[in-house]
């Protein structure tokens, strides 16, 4: 090979190598930023092959994906005072490779670090405000609102937005569970009491009631039939004078016959009588007379 050709061969070496060095591709997983000796000259690069100047530039690429912290802070009190722990999770994308680079110098475990003090103080802000009941039931989803809306002004510093932020759990410090476990039983035992009580009012009131529209009916019914029986009685005794005034002697006639009847009419009634007792008046005398 003689100089000329060699030289060819070392020059086209170098420029592979030049462009080697100078090109680089980012994809649609990635963000990129290019930097001039320590500051950022370029970003917002769109996926695809793109060039630097070797040894005087180079690049940073950070995630595009949607990032996860998930962490408790150690102790966080509520308006009643009382410590509990709060399990949350926030995920979050970089938005602003330039200032996410410039604020955590480009290290996620620097931004998740910053992000998660960020998150923690808006707990404790917002729990600050709240008792435990609002916190885990009545201004639950108030609460997770208001502590992104916190966090989200901070977070922009770092270059990432928020998307989305859960509180998983909230528990009771070991000092205070029991406490707090004595003071829910004894308020669910207070509303126990007051609905039992107020069950036996309503009991009595409607016993009362029930009570008085018995004796409400009872009277009716008795005087309606004191006057029926009245009214019977007195419809019989028109029945038998009318019978009487008719014919007396049948009259007593028959009531003799009816007086048999009832007291005779039995297997196994004894009736010790004088025979000539007027009660067998018509027995012993066949026409009737005396």
């Amino acid at each position: 090979m003689n100089g000329g050709k060699f030289t060819g061969v070392v020059i086209l070496g170098l420029a592979l190598v030049i462009v080697g060095l100078s090109a680089f591709t980012v994809n649609e997983r990635e963000l990129a930023i290019k930097l001039q000796l320590g500051e950022v000259v370029t970003a917002d690069y769109e996926p695809g092959l793109h060039f630097k100047w070797p040894i005087v530039q180079n690049i940073r690429k950070f995630p595009r994906r949607i990032l996860t912290i998930s962490d408790r802070p150690d102790r966080i009190f509520t308006a009643e005072n009382e410590a509990v722990q709060v399990d949350f999770f926030v995920k979050f994308r970089i938005v602003d490779p330039v200032r996410y680079y410039t604020s955590t110098g480009g290290v996620l475990t620097v931004a998740n670090g910053r992000l998660s003090e960020i998150i923690k103080n808006a707990i404790v802000t917002e729990f600050g405000k709240r008792s435990v009941s609002e916190a885990i039931s009545v201004e639950r989803a108030e609460l997770m609102r208001d502590m992104r809306m916190t966090a989200a002004a901070a977070s922009e510093d770092l270059g990432v937005s928020l998307i989305d932020f859960r509180v998983k759990q909230v528990e009771f410090m070991d000092e205070v569970r029991n406490s707090v476990y004595l003071q829910m039983a004894a308020e669910r035992a207070r509303i126990a009491a007051e609905r039992r009580a107020e069950g036996r009012a309503a009991a009595e009131e409607k016993r009362a009631a029930a009570d008085r529209t018995r004796t409400v009916i009872l009277a009716d019914a008795y005087r309606d039939s004191q006057k029926i029986k009245g009214e019977g009685d007195a419809k019989a005794a028109e029945i038998y004078a009318t019978a009487y005034n008719k014919d007396p002697e049948f009259y007593a006639f028959y009531r003799s016959i009816d007086a048999y009847r009832k007291s005779m009419g039995k297997s196994g009634d004894v009736l010790i009588l004088d025979p000539k007792n007027e009660f067998f008046r018509y027995l012993n005398q066949s026409d009737g007379k005396q």
